[in-house]
């Protein structure tokens, strides 16, 4: 299981990288090109555009792989373990059919978006629609790789007030 885990975060670092140095680089020719012949590259403020998307899903999907996300949790912290545990499981398994809903939606609404293309360079709108696919179907996978620790026994989220916050020290909390 940690398997899929390291190769989607890996992915989608990748994806980070590549499409940040990307940008990067198109911005800073496209800006030094500006100042010293006075012209651009007409491409250069199209294709930061199509990247964007892909740096946001990655970006998405690996707060979720890290547990990064914001959560409301403080009335389930008041149940007892095992129904931490149950409602955790649930949880798990219903946003793991949502993305995956919302997965093959996107699926069905690709070629339909296939025949926009960027007045540029042309490229397909199915291929930032793909990053939205893609992503949905990496969060579905996590879903369910949290789902299975559930069942597995782990991941019953302990009450707040028993986790240490990084920079209280015991006896500051004791007080």
């Amino acid at each position: 299981m940690k398997l899929v885990e390291r190769a989607i975060v890996l992915i989608c670092q990748s994806v980070m990288w590549i499409a940040t140095s990307v940008i990067f680089v198109i911005l800073c020719a496209n800006t030094v090109l500006r100042y010293a012949t006075g012209s651009s590259l007409q491409w250069a403020a199209e294709l930061p555009e199509l990247l964007f998307p892909w740096l946001v899903m990655a970006g998405v999907v690996l707060g979720a792989a890290h547990g990064s996300h914001i959560t409301t949790s403080f009335l389930v912290e008041t149940l007892p373990a095992p129904v931490r545990r149950v409602i955790a499981l649930v949880g798990w398994l219903l946003v793991a059919a949502l993305y995956a809903v919302l997965s093959r939606a996107t699926w069905q609404m690709l070629e339909i978006v296939a025949d926009e293309k960027s007045p540029i360079l042309q490229v397909p709108g199915s291929v930032t629609y793909g990053c939205v696919m893609g992503g949905m179907t990496m969060l579905a996978m996590l879903a369910l790789l949290s789902a299975w620790q559930v069942w597995q026994g782990g991941a019953a989220p302990a009450p707040a007030a028993a986790l240490p916050v990084a920079d209280e020290t015991p006896e500051v909390r004791a007080a």
